[in-house]
């Protein structure tokens, strides 16, 4: 099940990459960023392209398959490397070496 939704997860990335590419650029000049110009940014718009259509719909498909995706992690039975460091290190047995006796004088 992750695996399949992490493939999904992936190919909507691509495809959410794609749409944002292909979108056409509004304001690009300098003087239409702070406000001059002829933009129509708080006027009557344009209706919404299929492009604009497009690309909300993958965005609200890459935030449901993330927060799915981080709901099946935080599930999974793996440990973490958080918890990995707070566990004590294993005792390791020690090898008893051979005592060398003290010579006497």
């Amino acid at each position: 099940m992750y695996a399949i939704l992490l493939g999904i997860h992936i190919f909507i990335c691509f495809l959410l990459i794609i749409a944002v590419l292909l979108q056409s650029a509004k304001g690009t000049s300098l003087s239409e960023a702070f406000g001059g110009g002829s933009s129509n940014v708080f006027g009557p718009g344009s209706p919404a392209s299929i492009i604009n259509k497009v690309t909300t719909v993958l965005v609200v498909i890459f935030f449901f398959t993330s927060i799915a995706l981080s709901v099946l992690s935080s599930s999974k039975s793996g440990s973490s490397v958080i918890n990995q460091m707070q566990q004590p290190p294993a005792t390791q047995q020690q090898q008893s070496q051979p005592k060398i006796p003290l010579e006497s004088k």
